[in-house]
């Protein structure tokens, strides 16, 4: 008993500790590039109030502002816009952007967080779906359906819903050592540097510290992120069927629990990607055409990203181009939140 009883003194108390160095951990970098606790971005929303208009945004990396810290992501300019002219309305928009992820991740975010009791949805993603070739340098190139559940690789936030940061941060500090400085470059697979063995050996190290760090939400329970979700096979690049079925499943979804959506087409990124919004386009008409609770909104044109003063990366916008989005999400936002 009393060698069970110091065991699970030991376990708690160094649970303790990495929680209390996780939670410090989102408190320092949550602003400047990371998530709060529960896993979005911006400060923790609380309990929805009277007469607020709760609006998401999913998406990947351009709708997380990737690169920029959290109050020139366009979710950010686009509440305050909102709320800029309105009388007995006000809005709360919540960042739900995912890094790396694409359409397949919509409706598990919608599920994971329905708890926000949000009252429309924002999908924005595109870039994440696209294939192996007619890419901008940002966007890695893919032979399969990208199937990437950004939150739900951590089994802490599956089993509670809270987020940790801290192996997140010590694996992008190995990726960074590894890349030569680079981490867009190794996270978009482009890595050409040779890292020496100092780097090479302290990599491995906080390797290794992210992997006792992640220990603590395996010895939680393992819990699957969706079995059943998996679309094996190649990537269809033809008719995109896999993406606007991924698209179509989330607006089902969400309408499913009266939530209102908007689809966005982002700024147009190559021929595929034109290609591919147009495939969308007729699956959303064909299966909610009559549906006045489901809109599209197409900014395709609305920014070059090949103009670098604009998109620093050919691909992730500047706060300008954020905020020009967002001015023009204003009027869709404003007319869906009106009782139909």
């Amino acid at each position: 008993m009393f060698a069970c009883a110091a065991m699970a003194f030991a376990i708690v108390g160094a649970s303790a500790v990495l929680l209390a160095a996780d939670v410090y951990l989102h408190w320092r970098v949550q602003n400047a590039g990371a998530v709060n606790v529960w896993g979005y971005r911006g400060p923790v929303v609380g309990r929805k109030q009277p007469n607020e208009v709760r609006v998401v945004v999913l998406g990947g990396s351009t709708a997380f502002g990737y690169g920029l810290p959290s109050n020139e992501a366009f979710p950010f300019y686009l509440e305050q816009m909102l709320n800029a002219k309105t009388t007995g309305v006000r809005y709360r928009v919540v960042n739900l952007g995912a890094p790396g992820q694409g359409a397949f991740g919509f409706r598990f975010d919608l599920e994971d967080y329905a708890y926000l009791g949000y009252d429309l949805a924002i999908l924005y993603e595109g870039y994440n779906d696209l294939g192996k070739t007619d890419l901008p340098n940002a966007v890695p190139p893919r032979d399969g359906p990208n199937e990437l559940l950004w939150r739900r690789q951590s089994p802490v936030f599956r089993a509670t819903g809270y987020l940790p940061v801290l192996p997140l941060v010590l694996r992008e500090k190995a990726m960074k050592l590894s890349a030569g400085g680079d981490l867009d470059a190794a996270y978009s697979g482009r890595v050409v540097f040779k890292p020496g063995l100092a780097a090479r050996a302290t990599a491995g190290a906080l390797q290794a510290a992210a992997s006792i760090a992640d220990s603590l939400g395996s010895a939680i329970g393992r819990v699957t992120a969706d079995p059943q979700a998996a679309q094996p096979g190649r990537l269809d690049t033809d008719t995109w069927r896999q993406y606007t079925a991924s698209v179509l499943s989330a607006v089902r979804f969400a309408r499913s629990r009266a939530v209102k959506v908007i689809v966005v087409t982002q700024p147009y990124a190559s021929d595929s990607h034109i290609a591919q919004q147009r495939a969308l386009v007729l699956a959303l008409q064909s299966e909610f055409g009559s549906d006045p609770a489901v809109r599209y909104v197409n900014l395709g044109t609305l920014v070059s990203l090949r103009d670098r003063t604009m998109a620093y990366d050919g691909l992730h916008l500047v706060a300008k181009a954020n905020e020009l989005i967002a001015s023009r999400l204003v009027a869709p936002v404003r007319e869906m939140a009106r009782p139909l």
